[in-house]
């Protein structure tokens, strides 16, 4: 005589299992013709700064822990920024740059090369119509720390 109610919860899917939702396209859209080209997908930023950083560390062939301490930043952490884990303060950056030599404006003029160097491959094939007038989208780039 127990009004006892299962725990059990009732799930309701919002659409049928295995639709896909569909993109809204105009009833005169011609159809799409095969699978398109993956988009390549940008660099993070985070990883460009890093891979500037091991580079320059390994060109003055000095150890992670030499750099860290020098840094005064924990070397499992300076090894994290490096491999582009952890996205780390301009603090953190300027400190690491220093010990290598560096200026904060050096790591990041350097990071922001890369970048360009980068995705100048992936624009390149889609800025095919566009007008040899047109800028670059590198041009005007501004990097504040």
């Amino acid at each position: 005589m127990s009004n006892h109610v299962p725990n059990d919860a009732r799930v309701i899917p919002l659409r049928p299992s295995g639709a896909r939702p569909r993109a809204a396209r105009p009833a005169t859209a011609p159809p799409r013709q095969g699978p398109s080209a993956p988009a390549a997908k940008e660099p993070l930023w985070r990883d460009l700064v890093g891979d500037v950083l091991r580079r320059e560390r390994l060109a003055q062939e000095r150890t992670l822990k030499d750099v860290a301490d020098e840094a005064r930043i924990s070397m499992p952490y300076l090894s994290e920024v490096e491999r582009g884990r952890k996205e780390a303060s301009s603090e953190v950056l300027a400190a690491a740059a220093h010990a290598l030599g560096l200026s904060l404006g050096d790591l990041l003029s350097r990071a922001q090369g890369e970048l360009i160097r980068v995705t100048s491959r992936y624009s390149a094939g889609s800025r095919r119509g566009a007008s040899p007038s047109s800028p670059s989208s590198s041009e005007g780039l501004c990097m504040a720390a």
